[in-house]
């Protein structure tokens, strides 16, 4: 709030000031002091007249005009008149005796009340000069009254009284008051009942205590509201709004009561506003504010909400308080008086007047004082002095001008003088031929418009040249009147009532564009460059309009507000297609696109709410100057910009927030800003959404950018396909079809040089009616080919009359395939049709087997059985036309198929049908084709008595069903075995048992059972054998059921023939049971314990071996080797030992000395025989030394063993062993047992003997190296037993170590290898060896373990 003036004068000193502002205008305030005169000022504080009078003045009002003032002053009975209007003053005559205390206009007509001291009343009429004298209206002075709007007046009187008299001076209504009236006021009391219109109620301060309401229509209730007494006591009140009364109390407090009936006697809202006291209240409707003063501080509220206090004033240098507080009608300027006599006036609200030209503003900052200023290119703010209180401001690069009515005043405001003179010059006042509406300046003209034209003339330059460069506009009045107009700097616009749009160029003043609209053309906004518009009609519509372009038409602006009372453009350079359009409350965005695909666009961004009373001035980089009433200006970032400040803001923005600053930079073509967005925090959705947006504006470039971020690669590559295209319409046309809108790129390809891509996209979009009519334009070449594919996708949605029509027009005659699908078509579609005839001879004439499926199938479905079995028989679809044969009943026909057909369920349907025919061979070969065995079987045994195939297939088959069929059928033939056997096959258990035991089959039920028997149906046989005392039989089905103790019994049972099987059956019961008691009874039997006779012990063996007693079956084992070695059995001896060796090997036992020793002398004596076979006679006579020398392990042939040695000793030159053999046979008890053949020459080697002996070559013992005889298996060194070759007897070698892959007994790798070039089996295990199978093995370490043996 700025102080205006001060008034001051040394006769107001310490008085209490009267004044009072003109009524409606606001121009005048009229003051009085203690003297006796009354001055008068203007609202800038300048003194305009003073009257003087004979005493001190008592009283003044204006009337309702604020024409007149009317003033009363002592010791006259005189009223003193001052015109406004005229600056005259005048005096009537009262004609009263007594001193006049009160005065009073009214507010709706020309008359006057004036009371007395002594409570008389005067009615003055000033137009009529008509006096009314009233005597006696009061017996005390009158010190208080008020009009009413329906020229009532209420008066207060010091008797106490309250008096309502009509405008002729007639008393309506009289109440008495408890104490002295003060402050009387007429309002309208809110009430639930519909009143009488008009001001009603009488409201009064009674004694300064209490507040008393009077209503004329009621005036037997009155109202007198009485208030706490901290407040103190009532010094101003007021009524506002629907029936509010602010009232201020002495003590500070600040309270709004309200009159409605229900809510009275509540205080709506109290303020302790002034610490110590409170002077005046003032309310001010035209600004919504009320005033309190009080304390040296005036407080401002907004009456709309009481607790906002808008503006706080402090008077520090009023050191003795203040007193009466006034606002003019519009509520501009606010008057307050001080005790210390002085008069302070504050401006309250400014008109808005401003203007911008480019970045810079002009605006009132004060009734006498324009700021220019330019924020943006930080210039100082410079202050102008004007002369008068403007009505209108137009600011230009250079200059501000000024001015009210017909007059202008111009002053330079340029940089050089803001520098020089930080002040201004003023250039020149102009006065115009009119009132002026508007002013516009640019660089060099000042552009007036005044009643319906525009002058343009130079601002600056000599009288004479003025006259010249001065030119009205329109030059014919017939051209309408111009109702708006602007300057750029190079053109005027302006638009008349007739709805042109005018542009003329400055240069030489000569219109260049005229555009004719609809309507009045009443506002208009040209962009800064002058090259485009936006202009509002008398219809409240907007329209952009580019004067420039031929091609651009007018375009109407979406959802224009109609309030909308403004546009501004904005002046960022690199943002020139935006503006904004403002009404009262809220700024539209508008962005405008010169290039898209959809070609120029105007969109709406969105809205941003303005506070109350702001006047949008400039528009810059989305952030809004406005004017406000306060003579400030204050920036307003726009909604639509907000993407602006997020770089300050913290990055943490919600999806939806991030998301509408995207849309919003996209919509205003800040890509920068929009990319940032995307990068920092943009999901998927937001980069697609701005790869569409660059696509709208054809940005090609940063769309394959924005495409290749998201990981769109067919967008990437397809926009690479178009870099290139220098045709604007082609580029287009291909952006447009990757946005999808195919009409749109239709229409752009079409208008393009290569109209034939629209064909292609339709071909492309499956569009055929589009490509259909574009081919016939374009290329008539493909409609056939189009046609087809048309006629294909008619097919497909089942419009067939249509779908036919295109296959014949798509026929060529030269394209043999392409005509082949189109044929193919006609043939289904006349099926479909229903031209069956036709259809099917073209389906059988075309070469295509799929399409004779494809019309069977259709005939299929029609019910056309015949012709659809034909065209599948055709097609050599034999199963489907078998199928299709069988529903039309043309068995013949299937037969004939037969052969060629797979599907089960034909030859099925087939064979029932010839059953029914009662052709059973068929049947039977159909049904077996259709692997319906058990049909098969049945047609078989009940049709062709044939149970020799019925039973082959049961047994190929399993089939349960066939097996029970055959079981009754040998049933029947009294074959019960066979009938036992397919019982058990059909899973028939219980039955084939019965069967075996009423028929004494129960040997054949048990060997068919076998082991897939439960354990019951083992039990069953056991306790039938049992019962049959089959010994045997009982306890081989008592072991399968688990019963071994029954089991044992009746092995041990068994009479001796059966001994062996019985004995072997026991051990492996007692093997599987694993009792002691079971084995302990089996061991006595095996003794002879039970019965004195002992078993074989081999049987004491199997025994040990089946209940894994290994080392137990060793000894057993080594007993049973010895017996057949002394029988002779070197086979079975050597056969027993080895199976025992390997056993105990597995189970990881230690093998016994004496069995390893047995094994390798027995295994020795059968090498011998190999070796002499193969004619070498040294290896077997190396062996036979072996043998011999162990020859008590051989009783049964020590004489051949012997004899044999000295033979094969001689032979390989071991003459020397030969000889101590040959002595040994010379021993009594062998000479006689010697063979005649050989006696003599043993004889003879004896007495002539020779000790000859070839030397036995050494190898290294594979433990330690040291060298040994070849045959040596006990190593002198390391006292090893060594392990011994199974091919030659030798000890082993490490360099030449071999395993056969069956036994794992190791051999000398080269040895074995030429041992299996004659011989097919290994000498240890007799299990089938090749050569090939053998592999050296270059690290024995693992074979060779010193403590193998049990010592």
């Amino acid at each position: 709030m700025k102080r205006v003036f001060t008034l001051t004068d040394k006769a107001w000193v310490n008085f209490s000031l009267q004044y009072k502002w003109q009524k409606t205008l606001g121009n005048y305030i009229a003051v009085a002091g203690n003297d006796n005169s009354l001055k008068i000022f203007d609202r800038y504080g300048h003194k305009r007249n003073e009257l003087n009078l004979p005493g001190r003045c008592v009283a003044m009002d204006w009337d309702k005009d604020g024409d007149i003032l009317a003033v009363i002053a002592e010791k006259s009975s005189s009223i003193y008149l001052w015109d406004a209007s005229v600056n005259k003053t005048s005096q009537i005559d009262s004609g009263m005796r007594d001193q006049m205390s009160f005065i009073s206009w009214s507010k709706t007509s020309p008359l006057l009340a004036v009371g007395t001291a002594k409570g008389n009343l005067l009615i003055y009429n000033q137009q009529t000069s008509r006096k009314i004298p009233v005597l006696g209206k009061h017996t005390k002075r009158i010190t208080c009254g008020c009009w009413s709007t329906q020229n009532l007046l209420a008066l207060g009187s010091d008797d106490r009284s309250l008096s309502v008299s009509n405008h002729e001076g007639d008393t309506i209504r009289q109440t008495t008051l408890r104490s002295e009236p003060a402050d009387v006021y007429f309002s309208v009391m809110k009430t639930d009942e519909r009143s009488s219109p008009g001001e009603s109620t009488v409201s009064v301060s009674v004694g300064k205590k209490t507040l008393f309401l009077f209503n004329l229509n009621d005036p037997e209730n009155p109202i007198e509201l009485e208030f706490q007494p901290r407040y103190g006591s009532i010094v101003s009140y007021r009524w506002y709004g629907d029936g509010y009364i602010l009232i201020g109390f002495s003590h500070g407090y600040f309270v709004v009561i309200s009159t409605h009936i229900r809510e009275i006697g509540q205080e709506l809202y109290q303020a302790h506003n002034h610490k110590d006291s409170l002077n005046s209240v003032a309310i001010s409707p035209a600004l919504n504010k009320a005033a309190s003063c009080g304390d040296n501080s005036i407080k401002i509220h907004e009456l709309s909400d009481l607790k906002d206090i808008s503006n706080i004033v402090r008077l520090d240098d009023e050191t003795k308080g203040l007193d009466q507080l006034t606002w003019t009608d519009d509520g501009q300027l606010l008057a307050i008086s001080t005790q210390r006599g002085t008069l302070h006036v504050f401006l309250t609200r400014l008109p808005i007047l401003g203007d911008s030209f480019g970045t810079r503003l002009a605006y009132l900052t004060s009734l006498l004082e324009v700021t220019v200023s330019n924020q943006v290119e930080g210039e100082n703010p410079v202050a102008i002095e004007v002369e008068v209180e403007p009505t209108f401001i137009a600011v230009g690069p250079f200059h501000v001008a000024v001015g009210m009515n017909n007059r202008a005043w111009f002053y330079s405001a340029g940089i050089t003088i803001f520098v020089c003179h930080s002040g201004c010059n003023r250039l020149k006042d102009i006065e115009y031929l009119g009132t002026i509406a508007s002013m516009c300046l640019n660089s060099d003209y000042a552009a007036a418009l005044f009643e319906g034209k525009v002058q343009l003339h130079m601002i600056e330059g000599e009288d004479q040249e003025e006259k010249k460069q001065m030119k009205l506009f329109p030059d014919d009045d017939r051209k309408g009147r111009i109702l708006c107009h602007a300057l750029t700097a190079d053109f005027l616009y302006y638009g008349t009532d007739s709805g042109s749009v005018v542009c003329v160029l400055l240069e030489d003043w000569q219109t260049v564009n005229s555009y004719s609209h609809s309507v009045g053309v009443r506002k208009v906004f040209p962009d800064p460059n002058g090259s485009r518009l936006v202009f509002i009609d008398n219809k409240n519509g907007g329209f952009l309009l580019s004067p420039g372009n031929a091609t651009d038409s007018c375009y109407e602006l979406p959802n224009f507000s109609p309030t909308i009372t403004g546009v501004l453009w904005e002046n960022w350079p690199t943002d020139r297609g935006v503006f904004v359009a403002y009404d009262d409350d809220k700024v539209y965005t508008y962005a405008l696109h010169k290039t898209t695909i959809y070609g120029l666009q105007v969109v709406l961004v969105g809205n941003t709410a303005l506070l109350y009373s702001q006047k949008p001035l400039l528009l810059y980089n989305g952030e809004l100057t406005c004017q406000t009433p306060s003579g400030m200006t204050s920036d307003v970032p726009l909604s639509t910009h907000s993407f602006l400040s997020r770089s300050s803001s913290t990055q943490s923005d919600a999806p939806q927030e991030l998301g509408k600053q995207l849309s919003q930079a996209l919509m205003l073509k800040r890509f920068p800003e929009a990319w940032d967005l995307c990068k920092s925090a943009g999901s998927g959705t937001d980069w697609a959404e701005m790869g569409r947006a660059c696509l709208v504006h054809m940005e090609v470039e940063l769309a394959i950018q924005v495409y290749r971020m998201s990981g769109n690669v067919g967008m990437v590559l397809s926009l690479q396909g178009t870099q290139g295209i220098e045709d604007r319409n082609l580029l287009a046309g291909h952006l447009a079809m990757f946005l999808n809108d195919y009409n749109l790129a239709q229409d752009l390809y079409l208008s393009s040089n290569c109209p034939i891509a629209a064909l292609e996209m339709r071909r492309d979009l499956l569009h055929w009616d589009s490509a259909l009519m574009l081919a016939k334009r374009l290329a008539e070449d493909q409609i056939p080919f189009i046609s087809k594919e048309y006629a294909v996708h008619l097919e497909f949605i089942g419009d067939y009359v249509n779908a036919l029509s295109h296959y014949e027009k798509g026929m060529t005659h030269d394209k043999k395939e392409h005509d082949e699908a189109c044929q193919a078509g006609v043939a289904r579609m006349s099926i479909r049709m229903g031209d069956i005839r036709r259809g099917a001879a073209q389906a059988i004439q075309h070469p295509s087997r799929v399409l004779k499926k494809e019309c069977g199938a259709i005939l299929e479905s029609m019910k056309q059985f015949s012709e659809a079995a034909q065209l599948y028989e055709k097609g050599q679809y034999y199963d489907k036309a078998a199928s299709v044969y069988i529903r039309c009943k043309n068995w013949a026909k299937v037969g004939e198929l037969l052969p060629h057909v797979s599907s089960p369920k034909i030859h099925l349907q087939y064979a029932k049908a010839k059953e029914m025919d009662g052709k059973y061979k068929e049947a039977a070969q159909a049904y077996e084709s259709a692997k319906d065995w058990d049909n098969v079987i049945r047609v078989l045994l009940d049709h062709l008595n044939n149970p020799e195939d019925a039973v082959r297939i049961v047994r190929e088959t399993q089939s349960i069903d066939g097996a029970k069929m055959v079981a009754r059928f040998f049933l029947r033939l009294n074959d019960y075995g066979s009938a036992i056997q397919f019982l058990v096959l059909s899973q028939c258990n219980d039955e084939a048992f019965q069967l075996a035991q009423q028929h004494g089959q129960m040997e054949v039920y048990a060997d068919i059972i076998g082991s897939e028997a439960t354990q019951e149906d083992y039990q069953s046989i056991a306790l039938y054998f049992e019962g049959e005392k089959k010994h045997l039989q009982a306890g081989k089905f008592f072991q399968k059921c688990g019963q071994y103790n029954r089991a044992l019994k009746h092995f041990l049972k068994c009479p001796n023939t059966d001994d062996n099987l019985a004995v072997e059956m026991a051990i492996e019961t007692v093997g599987q049971a694993k009792d002691i008691s079971l084995t302990n009874q089996l061991i006595d039997y095996l003794m002879g314990e039970s019965d004195g006779m002992p078993k074989d012990a081999k049987y004491l063996f199997r025994l040990y071996m089946a209940l894994q007693q290994y080392r137990e079956a060793a000894r057993t084992a080594i007993i049973i080797a010895r017996e057949e070695q002394c029988a002779g059995n070197y086979r079975n001896a050597h056969d027993v030992l080895f199976s025992m060796y390997t056993e105990l090997q597995a189970q990881k036992i230690k093998i016994p000395a004496e069995m390893a020793t047995n094994l390798m002398i027995l295994h020795s004596y059968l090498l011998v025989k190999i070796h002499v076979k193969r004619g070498d006679h040294l290896k077997g006579a190396r062996m036979l030394i072996r043998v011999s020398n162990n020859i008590s392990k051989f009783p049964a042939h020590i004489v051949p063993i012997l004899t044999s040695a000295v033979i094969e000793c001689h032979r390989a030159g071991l003459k020397n062993s030969a000889f101590s053999f040959a002595a040994m046979l010379m021993r009594p008890e062998y000479r006689n047992e010697i063979d005649p053949k050989y006696r003599k020459k043993i004889e003879a080697m004896v007495r002539r003997p020779d000790t000859s002996e070839l030397e036995e070559e050494t190898t290294p013992c594979p433990f330690c190296g040291f060298q040994l005889p070849q045959n040596e298996l006990l190593c002198i060194s390391c006292k090893n037993n060594l392990p011994y070759c199974i091919a030659t007897g030798r000890h082993m070698l490490k360099e030449d170590w071999c395993v056969c892959p069956h036994c794992e007994f190791p051999a000398l790798y080269s040895q074995f290898v030429l041992l299996l070039e004659t011989e097919s089996v290994c000498p240890m295990c007799s299990e089938t060896l090749s050569f090939k199978q053998v592999k050296k093995i270059s690290d024995c370490s693992s074979y060779l373990q010193p403590d193998e043996l049990e010592q």
